[in-house]
């Protein structure tokens, strides 16, 4: 009897570390980590997802960090620093004409058109993009989406922005408004809400939309490496289920009702200025409404890479784009 005591009590003093470590596994599995390119109104589904408890209802629990810049997020994704990373589409073809044994993949769409807007330094009542010319234009980073559609809106009006302006893109993302602000620039290319505070405080006005002028691209998606996928195949689902939940959400309530719920994010932006965001991007159909990421705007990004002399070299879409997950969450 004290035998078969003993080989219980070690065989229960074996299981307990064994179920610990199953216990582990599955929280590892649950907790995601999640680079962000910048901290914008823009990826406002995201913040309902967060806010409204979606990933948590999916049992997901999300470590959000803001790596600021494309170049940034996809090292942090690369080097292992974050499991899921929103950033430009583009960045995903940079990677993979490189050369890579582990692709990172497009699973999941959240904008679906150019952010930026055109800001001058005065007030124009009847704006026309003849008027840049002879310009100094603040444009975006060289070879990231926004300098990319910025180029392709500027020579769809008849624009060639290396000859009649005065471009200038060597400016950090983070300080083009500031350099704005400073007195760079006639006219600027600015991300929300930047644009709307440089207008209420009287140092910009905003003429026209990127957005409006390119149609729509793949511009900011969610994306990991297609092996971190392979091995986590039920989270990247509960993943885009809780994202499409959230775009959804936002398609069906007021801009106001939305800006209430993301202000905990952006907490130095006034209420006022939040709504007035969300409107615009909601009355320009910037939000996607579902994740799925198709093959006429996949196609566009690369035109839009093309024209502007970034694209390495064409890649058809199914093979940096997986829209499964996408199609099963429109589908529960």
């Amino acid at each position: 009897m004290k035998k078969v005591a003993i080989m219980s009590l070690f065989l229960f003093l074996l299981i307990i570390p064994l179920a610990a470590c199953g216990q582990q596994k599955e929280e590892e599995v649950k907790k995601i980590r999640l680079a962000e390119v910048t901290r914008s109104i823009f990826y406002a589904p995201q913040y309902v997802a967060l806010a409204k408890g979606f990933f948590k209802e999916e049992g997901l629990d999300i470590e959000l960090t803001t790596t600021w810049g494309g170049d940034k997020t996809m090292t942090t994704l690369l080097s292992g620093g974050a499991d899921i990373a929103l950033v430009g589409s583009e960045t995903s073809i940079y990677v993979y004409s490189q050369g890579t044994n582990d692709p990172v993949i497009n699973f999941a769409q959240l904008t679906q058109t150019d952010g930026t807007f055109l800001v001058s330094r005065h007030k124009i009542d009847n704006f026309s993009w003849d008027q840049l010319k002879g310009s100094t234009f603040l444009g975006q980073r060289k070879g990231g989406m926004p300098q990319m559609v910025g180029e392709f809106v500027l020579k769809k009006h008849g624009i060639d922005p290396h000859k009649d302006l005065n471009l200038i893109q060597n400016v950090d993302f983070a300080n083009i408004a500031n350099a704005f602000a400073s007195g760079t620039g006639d006219f600027v290319q600015l991300f929300e809400p930047t644009a709307s505070i440089f207008e209420r405080e009287g140092k910009g006005y905003i003429v026209a939309s990127f957005g409006t002028e390119s149609g729509h691209v793949p511009y900011t998606t969610y994306m990991a490496k297609q092996s971190f996928i392979h091995k986590n195949k039920d989270a990247v689902e509960k993943f885009t289920r809780a994202i499409y939940k959230a775009q959804q959400w936002v398609e069906s309530h007021s801009a106001a009702e939305v800006a209430k719920v993301i202000q905990p994010y952006f907490k130095d932006t006034d209420l006022s200025i939040i709504e007035k965001v969300v409107d615009r991007y909601k009355s320009q159909g910037t939000y996607a409404t579902n994740p799925i990421l198709d093959r006429k705007e996949w196609n566009n990004l690369q035109n839009i890479m093309d024209e502007a002399g970034e694209l390495p070299k064409h890649i058809d879409h199914k093979t940096l784009v997986d829209n499964s997950f996408a199609e099963k969450a429109m589908a529960k």
